[in-house]
C-alpha cells in the first residue's frame, strides 16, 4: 500500500517528538530539598569512613547517598558544601533534668540551644517537675516551631512515699503502681524513671513487673535494700549510675543490705569488689539487654568541686542565675563530706572507671548520659556530653565505641536503630559535620562546622547566634 507524504511526515514527526521527549527525561535532575556536597561519612558501627560523598535530603529524612562523582545528576533548593569535612549522626544525651520549679521554667527553656551547639541532637529526660512545659517544648520542636534538640521523656519520676525530688509521684503499693502507670501513659512518656528517695524494694520490682507487662521500658536508681540481679530478671530495662550494679558485684552486699545503711554501706561496696563476680553480673545484664549509664563526667565533676574553680568556666555565661543559684547545694555537700572525712566518691569515681572496659568486653550497652540540669553543678549541657564521651575514653573505650554509646546505643534503648544511628538512606537528618574525623582523635568531637537536625541547617555562627538570644547576652 501506498503511504502519502503526509503519513510519511506525521511518522518522522512522531518519532523526532518522541526522540526529544526521552532525551529530555534523560537530562531531568533529581531534586531535593538540601544536598550535602563534598563530604566524608562515618560509618560509627564499623569505623569506616566514606570519602567524597553527596547527601540529599527531602523534610526529616535522608533521601539518597551517592558519590561526589555523580553531582551533576541532581539539583536541590539548598546546597552546603562541606569541602571535605566529616559527617556522622548527631548526638544523643540520655540523661538530662529540667527542673528548679516555676520560676526556673524559662531559665530551663534557655538550656534548649546549648545542646545543639554541641551537636547533641536527642535528649532522654530523666524526670524533673516541669513535666507539662516538656511535653510543649517536645512538640514544638517537633513542628519546628522552636530550635531544640529532640525529646524523649520519662515524665515524673516514680518514688516512695517521701519522694526526694519535687513533681515526683508517690508509689506504695501495687494499686498505686497501676494509677502512677495509667497517668504516665496518658502524659505519652517515652520510658518509666524510678528513683531512689524513699521507694520501697517491694514497690520497685513492682513498678518494673508491671511496666514489663504494658511495654513500658524502665531505668532509674535502685532502692540500696533491693538486689539489682533480681531486678535484671525481672525485667529492668536499664540503671542510671554506677553504683547498682556494682553493688551486685560485692559478695557482701546481702549482709550490708540488712544493715539498712542506705548509700554508707559503698565504702564497703568498692571495697569488696569482685572482679570474678562482677564478670558474671554484666554478663547477665549483657543477656538481658539492661543498658546502663554511668554518667562518669558528673561524678568526677562532683569530686573534684572544692579544688576546680568554675568562675571562669565558657558555659556559665550562659545558665541563668537562677540555675547557678542551685549549685550552692552539691558545694556545701561536698564541704559536709570534707569535714566527715569521707572519700567515696573520689573511690566510687575510679571504681565507675575501672568498671568501663569489663562491661564493654562483656557485651554491655553503655549509653552515654550527662546528669545535666539545675542543681548538677557546673555540667553544662551539651559540653557535658562531650566531657562524658571524653570519659569513656579515657577509661578504656576507642572512639568508635565511645561514639556507639551515644548515637548508636541511646536509640537503641528505645528499638528505634531503624531511624537513627547512622548516615544512610531513610535515616532522620540529624547530623554532626565536624572539621576532623573523631574516630582519630575524640577531641574533634567539639570541632563543630555545622549541626543538621531534622533537615535544618545551623551552622556555627547561626548556633553562637541562637545561644546569645536565648542568653540575653
Amino acid at each position: 500500500m501506498k503511504i502519502s507524504g503526509f503519513k510519511k511526515l506525521s511518522g518522522w514527526t512522531f518519532l523526532c517528538l518522541l526522540t526529544f521527549t526521552l532525551s529530555c527525561e534523560d537530562d531531568k535532575k533529581e531534586n531535593y530539598d538540601l544536598l550535602i556536597s563534598n563530604v566524608n561519612i562515618i560509618d560509627v558501627e564499623s569505623g569506616n569512613v566514606a570519602k567524597n560523598q553527596l547527601i540529599f535530603i527531602n523534610g526529616d529524612s535522608i533521601s539518597r547517598i551517592d558519590d561526589a562523582s555523580n553531582m551533576d545528576k541532581y539539583e536541590a533548593g539548598q546546597k552546603l558544601d562541606a569541602n571535605g569535612k566529616y559527617v556522622m549522626p548527631g548526638l544523643w544525651d540520655m540523661h538530662v533534668h529540667f527542673r528548679g520549679g516555676d520560676s526556673l521554667i524559662e531559665e530551663n527553656k534557655n538550656l534548649l540551644p546549648l545542646f545543639l551547639s554541641y551537636g547533641v541532637t536527642t535528649i532522654r529526660d530523666a524526670g524533673g517537675d516541669m513535666t507539662p512545659e516538656v511535653l510543649k517544648w517536645r512538640a514544638a520542636i517537633e513542628k519546628k516551631e522552636m530550635d531544640g534538640p529532640r525529646i524523649f521523656t520519662s515524665g515524673p519520676k516514680l518514688d516512695g512515699d517521701n519522694p526526694a525530688w519535687p513533681g515526683s509521684i508517690s508509689v506504695t503499693s501495687q494499686e498505686e503502681i497501676n494509677a502512677a502507670l495509667d497517668s504516665l501513659q496518658v502524659l505519652g512518656v517515652d520510658y518509666v524513671k524510678m528513683y531512689d528517695g524513699s521507694l520501697t524494694p517491694e514497690a520497685y520490682y513492682g513498678i518494673i513487673q508491671e511496666a514489663e507487662k504494658r511495654g513500658l521500658k524502665t531505668t532509674g536508681h535502685m532502692p540500696l535494700a533491693a538486689d539489682f540481679m533480681k531486678a535484671v530478671n525481672f525485667g529492668l530495662d536499664g540503671a542510671e549510675h554506677m553504683y547498682y550494679p556494682l553493688k551486685a558485684t560485692s559478695p557482701v552486699a546481702d549482709s550490708l543490705s540488712e544493715l539498712n545503711m542506705g548509700y554508707g554501706m559503698m565504702d564497703e561496696i568498692i571495697n569488696t569488689y569482685d572482679p570474678v563476680l562482677a564478670e558474671k553480673v554484666f554478663s547477665e545484664m549483657s543477656r538481658n539487654e539492661v543498658f546502663i549509664t554511668p554518667t562518669l563526667h558528673i561524678g568526677t565533676t562532683l569530686a573534684e568541686i572544692l579544688e576546680v574553680d568554675h568562675t571562669k568556666d565558657t558555659v556559665l555565661p550562659f545558665v541563668g542565675k537562677g540555675i547557678q543559684r542551685t549549685y550552692k547545694g552539691r558545694i556545701e555537700g561536698a564541704k559536709r563530706a570534707k569535714a566527715s572525712g569521707s572519700t567515696m566518691r573520689e573511690k566510687m569515681e575510679e571504681k565507675s572507671a575501672e568498671m568501663i572496659r569489663p562491661m564493654q568486653d562483656a557485651g554491655m550497652k553503655i549509653v552515654a548520659g550527662s546528669d545535666s540540669g539545675a542543681f548538677n553543678s557546673f555540667v553544662y549541657p551539651g559540653e557535658s556530653l562531650q566531657k562524658e564521651i571524653y570519659a569513656l575514653v579515657e577509661a578504656g573505650l576507642s572512639p568508635q565505641e565511645a561514639l556507639q554509646t551515644s548515637v548508636i546505643n541511646g536509640p537503641e534503648f528505645f528499638d528505634i536503630l531503624n531511624k537513627y544511628g547512622a548516615v544512610s538512606d531513610g535515616k532522620t537528618a540529624d547530623l554532626l559535620l565536624l572539621n576532623n574525623n573523631p574516630l582519630e582523635d575524640i577531641n574533634n568531637l567539639n570541632d563543630i562546622f555545622a549541626v543538621i537536625k531534622a533537615g535544618k541547617v545551623y551552622t556555627r555562627k547561626e548556633l553562637q547566634e541562637m545561644l546569645n538570644n536565648a542568653s540575653g547576652n
